[in-house]
């Protein structure tokens, strides 16, 4: 999601995280500027007021890479204001904003835009107003991994275009309040595009208009709440195809969109996007969004998880660009991007990071549904070998999560060591069906939500009854990871405890003879003797594979 998209981090990038997901990760910045605060910051400028609908007009020039256009906020006011604050960024021009007729004077920082209203907007009110604009929206270099808009034409010469903006930002290309705690409940977009070619956005297709320069319009409506990233453009000359799943809540279309010179590889979309589909409503619970309908869409970047729209271009084939990130074998019989991607529907895009800071939320979540896909077609320990296999990309260089309000994540160790994180915390409950539960649940009792840290931990803690608010700090806030320490005493016994940063870690780990089976056993930050009769150093085995631990025995 970069900002400041650096040489060394493409390096990182390509090397490594070619391994983990598709969001642009930022810069892991020490010192944040006014403008990440204005980004990032939910000030009584922006809190002033919620975003009920966006209605979004927009013209795409392809030969002058071009913009223009317009965004009708539809708001409420929460608190009695007379200036708010939009974000737009600020290579792009803002035409004029109109409020019930009149031109709305307005100033710029950075990317923020601060509107100035001629009378107080009252708590309560509904209210709106248009912002007209246009420009020449930032150009991504390497998408998904930078943001911005891509251009670029099919073999036979015709526009293929595509957006892609997590991290950079949804006002890198219309005008929003770019905060990821504000979904809007329902959103239109109406895209003008050239001859022979079609747009393809988010929800349902409602409108389809010829004009007479040869342009066609296409109108679009969300009916659920979604976020600012992934609304998105997918424009080419696309050959369309319906399906549907038999899901938990019903008939689910599904629709596949692909260039025309792809059309005899639907097969392998079809087979993958039901194959995860069923995996996923097994655990996570039904689609999240069945009145508008699963799509693919072939894009000229890797994929994006925008929401009911999910960006394809993982060419038709298995693993990730044809390579097992776990180099098992176990991710070459999927196709990484399907899942991945679909995964975000649930964690992401149906349960939604209030704070960029959290987005590990998204991100541990989704990469742990690789490994639930793998479980679900394969088996229990197929799935934990897939986990195991991908540790050796974790860095530990910072925690996973970021600082609040000032736009900017964690390490890129949120996929998989948190993915990690999760299946260690599957394991230690020792309660299969009860964790399928608690990540439906999850899905239920959040269904179209925004959260942070402490609403996912207390409600793990409340679910499970456990204390594991150390598990968490130590996972999530902290770059290390514990050591279990194993001494014997005088008589002759093991003794084990945690050594941790955490105050008062403590958490339970599964430990036992080589010939028996491993028993559960907790430890604090204080020796105490592990209770396994005829345990001792050469005997001793401890679950390394599902424990993400460093093991000291002297």
């Amino acid at each position: 999601m970069p900002k400041n998209f650096t040489f060394f981090f493409c390096l990182v990038a390509c090397l490594i995280f070619s391994n983990l997901s598709f969001a642009q990760l930022f810069n892991k910045k020490e010192t944040f500027s006014r403008a990440d605060s204005l980004r990032g910051t939910l000030s009584p400028l922006r809190t002033a007021y919620e975003i009920e609908k966006y209605n979004i007009d927009i013209d795409i020039d392809p030969e002058q890479k071009r913009i223009s256009g317009s965004n009708r906020f539809e708001i409420i006011a929460k608190e009695n204001f007379n200036q708010i604050q939009i974000d737009l960024f600020d290579n792009l021009n803002i035409d004029s904003i109109k409020y019930q007729d009149q031109n709305l004077s307005f100033s710029r920082e950075h990317n923020a835009v601060f509107i100035d209203f001629p009378e107080t907007i009252f708590k309560g009110s509904e209210d709106s107003f248009i912002i007209y604009y246009s420009g020449n929206p930032i150009i991504a270099q390497q998408a998904p991994w930078d943001g911005g808009f891509v251009w670029r034409e099919d073999n036979d010469g015709l526009p293929w275009i595509a957006t892609a903006c997590q991290g950079l930002g949804a006002s890198s290309w219309w005008p929003t309040k770019d905060h990821q705690s504000a979904k809007a409940k329902e959103v239109i977009l109406s895209a003008t595009v050239p001859k022979g070619v079609m747009n393809v956005s988010n929800g349902r297709l409602i409108e389809e208009t010829q004009l007479p320069n040869g342009k066609s319009k296409s109108t679009w409506k969300v009916t659920y709440p979604i976020n600012n990233y992934n609304i998105a453009l997918n424009i080419a000359n696309y050959m369309h195809r319906r399906d549907n799943y038999e899901g938990e809540s019903g008939i689910l279309d599904i629709d596949y969109f692909v260039l025309i010179q792809n059309k005899d590889k639907l097969s392998h979309l079809k087979k993958n996007a039901k194959q995860t589909l069923e995996a996923f409503e097994y655990w996570f619970g039904p689609y999240p969004f069945y009145n508008d309908g699963y799509k693919l869409v072939e894009t000229p970047h890797l994929g994006m998880e925008h929401q009911s729209a999910i960006a394809y271009g993982n060419q038709f084939q298995n693993g990730y660009l044809g390579k097992d990130r776990s180099d098992t074998g176990w991710g070459m019989k999927w196709d990484f991007i399907i899942v991945h991607e679909s995964g975000h529907e649930w964690f992401g895009n149906n349960i939604t990071a209030k704070d960029i800071a959290d987005m590990w939320i998204h991100e541990a979540f989704t990469t742990y549904s690789e490994s639930l896909f793998v479980d679900y077609f394969y088996g229990k320990e197929a799935g934990q070998e897939y986990i195991y296999g991908t540790r050796k990309n974790i860095l530990n260089d910072k925690p996973i999560q970021g600082p609040y309000g000032v736009n900017t994540e964690g390490s890129g160790d949120m996929y998989i060591k948190g993915s990690v994180m999760l299946n260690q915390l599957r394991t230690l409950l020792e309660d299969d069906q009860n964790w399928r539960n608690l990540l439906r649940n999850l899905n239920k009792d959040f269904r179209y939500s925004t959260v942070d840290y402490e609403d996912i931990v207390q409600y793990i803690i409340d679910y499970t009854g456990l204390n594991l608010r150390p598990f968490f700090e130590q996972y999530i806030k902290t770059a290390e990871i514990p050591t279990l320490e194993i001494r014997k005493d005088q008589n002759g016994s093991l003794k084990g405890r945690w050594k941790s940063s955490i105050k008062n870690f403590a958490m339970p780990i599964h430990l036992g003879k080589n010939e028996d089976t491993l028993k559960l056993v907790w430890l604090t930050d204080s020796f105490q003797e592990i209770k396994i009769a005829g345990l001792n150093k050469t005997n001793l085995k401890i679950d390394e594979k599902n424990y993400y631990i460093q093991v000291d025995i002297s």
